[in-house]
């Protein structure tokens, strides 16, 4: 068997099928260039016949494809094919993907058609679409829950028909390894004429299992995966383009296959898609998550300092980041706390270093997040961690359409309570400016201001982040309310705080 698997790309078709990921033209062009670019063979662009918006989208990709080969997908019926064989027209390399279900449940509740009408479907679409293309895909959708026996007639009947590719989707996420591995195995030894055509995978993530299912049909006898850039599809998704190329690469001892990915580009096509959606990935994401290179405990930081393989099984440049991220935190060691503060061109004996380093635990017990400034602090304090200046006590505005919008904030300032009032262009001015008239900093200008929400729903908490700088520093600050004006004015606190623990300077 060849150890070339194809990659066959559905983040503009079901990936954009997934609620709330829906894309505009010039967005699925991007989406597309790059996927062109990083070396997806095959790109299925979008269903044709849907809408008219889907049908230029299939149509402008097909335009802007230099290597990829461009599908569209349709039903078993003739006017949805006319409508991909109008679609890909533009496109150097062009496929016809048609499907109809096989499984009991889906052709009695769903098409409410007996199996030999299903079988002389098959038969006439795929002859239909094999006229007007040489490349033909057909899918037995929701072939995991499909009888065997009628599975194995209907992938017969599609090939005899004319297609190349015949894909075994699991449809609803329902299968595991064991299983699937099984069916792949099943076709390959009972359908007559399976040599003549390519075994594709096209796995559902609602048990968590696309990734391990996809590698288990490839094991089986499969070489093309169906998957999306960040796993993105219906319900829980598809499998993971960049989890199936990088097992693929790391593992080449069990799964001695190849893929063209130039798996180096994974990174901007993972950031590329969370910036058009709006969708960033889970932290702990495999291969693109944020902490996927990320190091806080302190036996791993060891490790990593010392041999990078001891915790990483492939290297962050490996898939287009720059570097492993040693995170300070609670778990910390002293290694990798020394190891940071080098980086910040900090150098401490000794004795200063062990201070430091008990001063940073007490920080970390109750920070969540340990920015350089926070170290630049710890290193620079002596004796006792310095107590923040400035505390939240409360906070009201008014705002609105109408009206003037003012904040009333009231901190605890070295121990005195304080109180201001301000009027600013928005409740979270107000509050910045109530800010200023009680802690003077005219030498700071607010840099950065970033908000996200942590949760969702109406009641969702807010994360706002913000950076203030002064003199060619930059001093950064976060807060954390499900009032996100609140949490607006304790990240502004954070970060003064930062400022004045730096420089050592009296808030009062």
């Amino acid at each position: 068997m060849s150890d070339k698997v194809w990659i066959f790309d559905t983040t503009l078709r079901d990936g954009e099928q997934s609620p709330g990921y829906s894309m505009n033209l010039p967005e699925k062009l991007q989406m597309a260039e790059m996927l062109d670019g990083m070396g997806v063979d095959i790109i299925e662009a979008g269903f044709p016949a849907a809408s008219a918006g889907d049908f230029e989208s299939v149509q402008k990709v097909a335009e802007l494809a230099k290597n990829a080969t461009v599908a569209g997908l349709c039903r078993a019926v003739q006017k949805d094919i006319d409508a991909v064989i109008e679609a890909t027209k533009p496109a150097k390399k062009k496929r016809i993907h048609t499907f109809i279900s096989t499984s009991p449940l889906h052709m009695k509740h769903k098409l409410q058609m007996e199996p030999e009408k299903v079988l002389e479907m098959i038969k006439d679409s795929v002859s239909y679409a094999r006229k007007a293309c040489d490349d033909v895909e057909w899918s037995a959708e929701d072939a995991t829950r499909t009888e065997h026996d009628f599975l194995c007639k209907a992938v017969e009947t599609a090939i005899k028909a004319g297609a190349s590719t015949v894909n075994i989707p699991d449809t609803v996420g329902y299968t595991i390894p064991e299983e699937y591995f099984a069916l792949i195995k099943m076709l390959k030894d009972r359908v007559p004429n399976i040599d003549k055509a390519v075994i594709s995978t096209h796995c559902h993530n609602d048990l968590g299992l696309a990734v391990a299912n996809s590698l288990a049909g490839v094991a089986a006898g499969a070489r093309q995966i169906e998957c999306t850039i960040n796993g993105i599809g219906e319900r829980a998704g598809n499998a993971s383009m960049e989890e199936v190329v990088m097992a693929f690469r790391t593992r080449q001892d069990k799964l001695p296959y190849e893929t063209g990915i130039e798996t180096t580009k994974i990174m901007s096509a993972s950031n590329l898609l969370s910036a058009i959606t709006g969708f960033a990935v889970q932290p702990n994401k495999a291969v693109v998550g944020a902490n996927a290179f990320a190091h806080e405990s302190g036996i791993h930081q060891d490790g990593m300092l010392k041999h990078a393989n001891t915790y990483e099984i492939m290297t962050p440049e490996s898939v287009g980041r720059d570097k492993t991220d040693l995170v300070l935190g609670k778990h910390s060691g002293r290694n990798a706390f020394r190891s940071k503060l080098m980086q910040l061109q900090v150098h401490l004996d000794d004795d200063a270093l062990n201070e430091a380093f008990a001063r940073f635990k007490t920080l970390a017990d109750r920070k969540k997040k340990i920015t350089d400034d926070d170290l630049l602090a710890v290193a620079r304090a002596e004796g006792d961690l310095p107590e923040e200046h400035i505390r939240f006590v409360s906070l009201a505005v008014r705002s609105g359409s109408t009206g003037p919008q003012e904040a009333e904030l009231e901190i605890d300032l070295d121990g005195k309570k304080k109180k201001a009032k301000a009027a600013g262009k928005g409740p979270v001015d107000a509050c910045f400016k109530a800010m200023k008239a009680l802690v003077p900093h005219d030498d700071l200008t607010l840099h950065n201001y970033e908000l996200r929400a942590l949760t969702e729903g109406s009641d969702a908490k807010g994360e706002v982040n913000i950076a203030l700088s002064a003199h060619g520093h930059t001093y950064h600050g976060a807060g954390v309310d499900t009032d996100v004006i609140v949490a607006s004015c304790r990240a502004y606190i954070d970060a003064l705080n930062k400022y004045l623990a730096v420089h050592n300077v009296q808030a009062a």
